[in-house]
Formats: C-alpha cells, sequence, structure tokens
C-alpha cells in the first residue's frame, strides 16, 4: 500500500500541499514534511513540529465585554524544528534550485510506516548523486521521529559534508485573511535550557502561560556503506549558539560507495511526563542504541496488525482504493493514543483550526476506531471523562446550576469558540458525546468502562438537558441552541439537539438501571449526587420531548423556524461565492433557508429509529436541495441517507466528493492540514452505506448494497469479542466470522446465525 508521485516540482502551493499530504504523524507527536535543505528565498513554508494536546493559552479579543464571552483560548504549538539537514558534496550545497533534478519522486508506504523523497541530483559541476530520504514517527516508541538520510556516489568521490540543525526558538504558523488559523504569529514558547552532551543536543522550552515544558532531544549516527554503526563519528562538531544546535558532520565518500546518516530527535512534555528532560533523553539513548532495523521492524509489525483489524479493499478503482486507504492511515497517524489528546480537526498535519478538538471527533471518527481498534475509540471517551471537571465549569459559566455542557472547540476542556452563536450554543455536543459513549459499549460491549467512565459522563450531560430545557405545554423544548448547520443558529427546537437530547436522557435512565443492577451504582451515585426522583425527571423530559414535524410537507423542520425563512436561490448563487461565509455576513445567512451541512439528515442516520422511512426519505430530498455542503463534514452523510433509501447514483457521487478530498486537495486548503473528520465520514460511507452496518441493542445488522462501479468490496469490523469480514460483490455478499464466537446477525431484516462463513444474495 504506497502513495507515490514523481518529482513534484517546486511551484510554492505544491510544497504546502505537500508539506501536509506527506506528514509523519503517531497519535502524540505529528511533523510536516518540509525539505530537510529549506526551500529557496521567498517561498513560504508551514515548518512545524506538535505534540498531541500540548498547548499555550492566547488571548481572543472581544469587540464588547459581555458576561461569559471567551476570552482566552487555548492552542496547539509549533514546538521544535529538528528536521533541518543540509548537504555538501565537496563545497556544493544540495537543493532542488541549483544543479540539475534527473528523477525524483515522494512516496508514502503505508505498510511500512515511512515517507520517502528519493532525488538523482547532478551539481552545477556535475556530480551526481542518489539522494534517498526515509522519514518515519514511530507508533511503538511515540516520542520517537526519525530521518533517515543516504547519499550515493554515482560518479565521483569526494568529502560529504552534512549540517544539521535542531532549533528550539521556533513560531506558530499565521495567516489574517483565513478564519481557520491564527491570525498572528504570537511568541508562545520560551526557550529555558539548551543543552550539548556529547554528540547530542536537548534544549527545553516553556509555555508563556500554561505552565507546560517540552523537551526535544537529537542525536546522530553515520553508516558506512556496510551498514554497520561507526564507533563514533567522525570529523563531528556540536556546536550551540542561543537555543539552537548545530551538528557537522564530514566524511568521505568513494565513487559507487553509499554513506548513511541518522537523525533520531525525541519529542516529550510535562504534560505525560513528570520530568519530561529526562525522559527525552532516555528515549534518544535507547532509540539510537536500537538503531534504525528495530524501529522499521516494529513500525511494520504495528501496522500489519492494524491493516488486519482495519481491512477494507476497493476492486474496480484503483484510485479511489489507494484514498480510502491513505485516509485510514492519516486516522491512525491522527488519533491520541492516552487520555491526554484525542484527535484535532487537522489531526498533527497543520494549524489549521489551531489543533483544536471539535465534536468531530465523536461524530466522525470514533466509529471507525470502535469498530476496527476499539481501545482507541475508548481514550477519546477517556479524554472526555478527564476534561468533565472543565465541562462542569463551562456549564456553570453560561448559567447552568448542574450538570456538564462540554466546549465546542477545546485542547484542555476550556471553551476555545469565540463567536459562541456557532459555538458555544451547539449544545448537541453533549449529545453527540453520549452517542458516542453509547456506540462504544453496543459494539464492544464494555459494561465495565461505563460503570468507570460512560456512565458519569451520561449522567452529567444528561442533567444539562434538564436545565437548558422548558417545559411548554405538556412538551419538553430546548430553546436558543444552534444545531449542526452553522448557517442557522440560535434557534429553538433544533430536530438533531432535540433528538440527541432525547436519546442521552434515555440511555442515562438505561445506564441507571443497569448499574443499579449490577450492584455498581451506590459508590457513583453518592459521588455526582444522583438520585432516583432526578432519573425520573430524565424519563419524563424524554418521553415528552418535541421534535418538530412539518403535516404538509411531511418533513421534520430543521428547527421552529426555518420554514418560515426565505429560501436561498443555490442555482443562480455564483461559483465564485462559495463557501457563503466567507462572503455573506451571519446574519445574512441566519434569515435564510440555506444549509452548511447535513443537520437534519444526519440526525436521520444516527437516530434512523425516530421517523418513518417516508418522512426521512421526504426530508432528505429537502435538505438536499438547500444544503451547500460548504463544510468538509456533509457529502459524506449525504452519501450515507442516500444508500440508505436506495437513491444508489447519489450515493456514489456524494460519496466521491468526499473520497478524494485531501489526496488531491480538491477544497484547495489541504496545505493548513488534512480534514480528519471527512476521512471517518469516508469511511462510515462505506460502512454504514454501502455496507448498511448499524449496531443496536438488538445486535447487528447488514444490508449491503455495492456500488455498481465497483467489482467488489470488502471489510472487517470488530463487534463484541468477535471480528467479522464483509465482501460485497455483484451477486451477493460473503460474511466471514474471523475470530470470536458465533453471532446473530441481521441481513436485510432476517436473523442468520454466523459460525464460519455465510453467502447472501445481493437485494
Amino acid at each position: 500500500m504506497r502513495y507515490t508521485i514523481g518529482f513534484p516540482g517546486t511551484d510554492p502551493a505544491d510544497l504546502l500541499v505537500n508539506e501536509t499530504i506527506f506528514h509523519n504523524a503517531n497519535g502524540y507527536i505529528g511533523v510536516r514534511s518540509c525539505f530537510e535543505e529549506g526551500y529557496a528565498p521567498g517561498i513560504n513554508s508551514i515548518r512545524g513540529s506538535y505534540i498531541n494536546g500540548f498547548y499555550d493559552f492566547a488571548e481572543m479579543k472581544q469587540a464588547e465585554k459581555l458576561c461569559g464571552l471567551i476570552e482566552e483560548k487555548q492552542t496547539m504549538l509549533n514546538v521544535a524544528d529538528t528536521q533541518g539537514i543540509k548537504l555538501f558534496i565537496d563545497d556544493e550545497e544540495f537543493s532542488l534550485w541549483n544543479g540539475a533534478v534527473l528523477e525524483g519522486s515522494r512516496t508514502l508506504d503505508m505498510e511500512k510506516g515511512f515517507t520517502e523523497r528519493r532525488i538523482l541530483w547532478r551539481s552545477p559541476r556535475g556530480k551526481e548523486a542518489e539522494i534517498r530520504i526515509r522519514r518515519l514517527a514511530s507508533f511503538t516508541r511515540l516520542p520517537l521521529f526519525l530521518i533517515d538520510y543516504s547519499v550515493r556516489a554515482l560518479n565521483f568521490s569526494g568529502v560529504l559534508r552534512f549540517v544539521s540543525t535542531h532549533k528550539g526558538d521556533v513560531r506558530n504558523y499565521s495567516n489574517p485573511d483565513d478564519p481557520r488559523v491564527a491570525a498572528e504569529s504570537v511568541h508562545y514558547l520560551t526557550p529555558v535550557r539548551a543543552d550539548i552532551e556529547g554528540t547530542s543536543s536537548f534544549i527545553s522550552s516553556d509555555t508563556v502561560r500554561s505552565g507546560l515544558r517540552v523537551c526535544t532531544g537529537v542525536t546522530h549516527t553515520l553508516r558506512p556503506e556496510d551498514g554497520a554503526a561507526a564507533d563514533c563519528l567522525p570529523d563531528t562538531a556540536v556546536r550551540k549558539s542561543g537555543h539552537r544546535a548545530e551538528t557537522e558532520i564530514i566524511t568521505t565518500l568513494e565513487k559507487g560507495g553509499t554513506a548513511q546518516l541518522l537523525k533520531y530527535s525525541v519529542f516529550t512534555d510535562s504534560l505525560r511526563y513528570a520530568d519530561c528532560e529526562q525522559r527525552a533523553r532516555r528515549e534518544l539513548r535507547e532509540a539510537a542504541e536500537g538503531g534504525p532495523e528495530t524501529v522499521y521492524r516494529a513500525q511494520e509489525a504495528y501496522l500489519a496488525d492494524f491493516w488486519d483489524k482495519a481491512y477494507l479493499k476497493i476492486e474496480g478503482d484503483e484510485k479511489l482504493n489507494t484514498a480510502v486507504t491513505y485516509n485510514m492511515y492519516q486516522l491512525l497517524q491522527s488519533a491520541g493514543k492516552d487520555a491526554h489528546g484525542t484527535i484535532a480537526a487537522k489531526g498533527l498535519s497543520g494549524e489549521g483550526y489551531e489543533g483544536h478538538y471539535f465534536w468531530d471527533t465523536e461524530m466522525y471518527i470514533e466509529p471507525f476506531f470502535t469498530l476496527t481498534v476499539p481501545e482507541i475509540g475508548r481514550n477519546f471517551i477517556s479524554y472526555r471523562h478527564a476534561t468533565l471537571g472543565e465541562a462542569r465549569k463551562n456549564a456553570g459559566a453560561l448559567g447552568h446550576k448542574r450538570g456538564a455542557l462540554f466546549p465546542w472547540r477545546t485542547i484542555m476542556g476550556r471553551e476555545c469558540s469565540g463567536y459562541f452563536p456557532s459555538g458555544t450554543a451547539q449544545y448537541h455536543i453533549n449529545g453527540d458525546i453520549a452517542w458516542s459513549v453509547v456506540s462504544y459499549y453496543l459494539a464492544a460491549g464494555d459494561f465495565d468502562f461505563i460503570v468507570e467512565k460512560g456512565a458519569e459522563l451520561l449522567f452529567e450531560c444528561a442533567r444539562l438537558w434538564m436545565d437548558a430545557g422548558v417545559w411548554y405545554k405538556g412538551r419538553f423544548e430546548i430553546h436558543c441552541v444552534t444545531g449542526p448547520d452553522e448557517y442557522t443558529c440560535l434557534v429553538n427546537n433544533n430536530y438533531f439537539t432535540n433528538l440527541a437530547a432525547k436519546f442521552n436522557l434515555r440511555w442515562a435512565v438505561r445506564f441507571y438501571a443497569m448499574l443499579r443492577e449490577a450492584g455498581a451504582l451506590e459508590s457513583l451515585a453518592r459521588k455526582i449526587d444522583l438520585t432516583a426522583d432526578e432519573i425520573a425527571g430524565f424519563e419524563k423530559a424524554e418521553q415528552a420531548m418535541y421534535l418538530p414535524y412539518d403535516e404538509e410537507l411531511g418533513i421534520n423542520p430543521q428547527d421552529d423556524s426555518f420554514l418560515s425563512k426565505k429560501r436561498w436561490d443555490l442555482a443562480n448563487t455564483p461559483k465564485e461565492d462559495f463557501p457563503l461565509l466567507l462572503h455573506y455576513h451571519p446574519l445574512h445567512l441566519y434569515r435564510r433557508q440555506v444549509c452548511k451541512q447535513a443537520d437534519t439528515v444526519l440526525a436521520h442516520f444516527i437516530f434512523e429509529d425516530a421517523q418513518s422511512e417516508e418522512t426521512i426519505r421526504k426530508s432528505f430530498l429537502y435538505y438536499e436541495g438547500i444544503t451547500t455542503h460548504d463544510s468538509s463534514l456533509s457529502t459524506c452523510i449525504f452519501s450515507i441517507a442516500a444508500s440508505r433509501l436506495g437513491f444508489r447514483e447519489k450515493a456514489y457521487a456524494y460519496f466521491g466528493d468526499s473520497a478524494m478530498l485531501d489526496l488531491y486537495n480538491t477544497h484547495g486548503n489541504t496545505k493548513d492540514g488534512i480534514h480528519t473528520a471527512n476521512m471517518g465520514g469516508v469511511w462510515m460511507a462505506i460502512v454504514y452505506g454501502f455496507g448498511g452496518v448499524r449496531i443496536a441493542e438488538s445486535g447487528l445488522s447488514f444490508s449491503p448494497r455495492l456500488p455498481e462501479q465497483w467489482q467488489a468490496c470488502c471489510f472487517r469490523i470488530a463487534y463484541r469479542d468477535s471480528r467479522v469480514q464483509v465482501e460485497m460483490t455483484g451477486t451477493g455478499t460473503t460474511f466471514t466470522l474471523l475470530t470470536g464466537t458465533e453471532k446473530i446477525i441481521q441481513v436485510y431484516g432476517k436473523p442468520l446465525t454466523l459460525r464460519d462463513t455465510l453467502r447472501v444474495a445481493g437485494e
């Protein structure tokens, strides 16, 4: 599984996109794929290295200081630059902007877990060298980033000189014209210590306001042609200047010979390590002692296990299959592997949205991990539980006396959304988190985790609805909130929000009964002062929850006032006016029937049992005509909905728009980072859409519908103690129980027993 492009040239726009496409990450660290030697003068680069969950505070100025408005946010930091390596052949400096590139390629190897840049270069004086640079962020030694830099002399003998840099005085990228990234470059890190220890360098920096520390360490090994590690580096000098270190390595190379420079970098932080500086020294020493072969073997073994669990293959469209494989690999690279961080909107590939976590995690990404690598999905929920205290404070700041309200965007648990109409007002995030907890429980059957963390999350989220809602004429309503559609803000009874709250309340009641029956309730009830009377209130509100419905159209209105607004004429809107949010004032958008993304359509997918088939169908067709899909989260949901309704051509068209987004930069903003939620949505469009997978209390069900453009599609999912493979072809579907105990599954509504292999004809 490789993605390779030929020599991409030196166009500045392409360079920025490829920094994202070929970035290296492992869920803890992420490093953008910038050229080690740098670019020509005047060419911009977003040169960054990031740690998941590591942040500083930044001011967020409000024009009017109204009560409760957020004036401080967290932002992900560019923590250090350890990428720099300049190569000199005799006295000629290697660069794509001088000499001549005879051949070139960039490759991402998704089975071995590294990226590679290969260049056949002729110097201005005619010396020819093959340069191969591999980069890797280790999945098994999370602080480690490795650059494996080799040079083969094709037509010369001479002197090689490497100049490798380690910089602690770095800043974040900024763009005042793009609301998705920071508007100004602020000094977030203060280098406090730089040490040279033998041939290794260590730089420690403190955040300006959050009180965190990061330590980065760098060391090198030079290997001759036979691959044996040299006892010492020949002609090596390490120099320190302020909070930068520079290592110069000089060696000779005979014609036909190869020299291999190994640059080990480690990143550690005080969030995870009591002494991040000592941990950096230990990690660097152990990585270098083990050598690159140990790192490569562990990386390949880790990915072999991952691809075995997350196997998905499309036959009949290799380009699409590569894009989908790329998306899954990037989800793995982006996903936090502990409770200190989850998965940001751009993963660890860039600074778009400043490294913030959104509802994307629960609704678009967690399903992928829950059904492939459940322990990662469990980590996401653990992160929310770890920030529950901040969510309680957030609820209090908005005037709620009980319960928790999770922030719309955050890193460490506090709200970072300065524009509350389309941020903090999206109370549905509580329901999204509740849905993720229940989905994990239904798929994994992990009741112990519900006792430990999941139930408390649901209870505290449910309390929020009781305080935010109001009883009116015998029904329970929720006013002045914003649903998923950010072109319609601060409304009463958003359908998605009310239905998510109903789901949350129902499962809070359900978990209360389950914990009581298991004898596991008393401790938690005492901890959060939960009573039977409060649970009875949950049940009453759930049963009386108001869900808007229009008799004349036979649809669920997005909210109470939505259908009374003037309908936006999308067909006659100039193409250059999209996305609308960049060309029209928010109030202009809020007063019209126009959707940025799936809202009610999303509700009909997530909570499909709440409405009849006819209502879901009519609603889909109605909202299809007024949705711009200006959000990358939208077309994948429309694809799933279309699959469920039998609109097969539409399902495939919406799916194609989603699948290619990053690898082919279809939205034109991949330079700022990948779109992790869309990547998860693409997987859902295949598994939940074309595969028709559903998991409910009643069990596991399938309604496979293979797109006619494909010859076959095969995927694997985890369910309880088992792993199931689903292979769809034009004539039917084969279900195989790969591991675990036999299962009763439903296929097209018919219960079947899966013991080994089961073949079902197409519908």
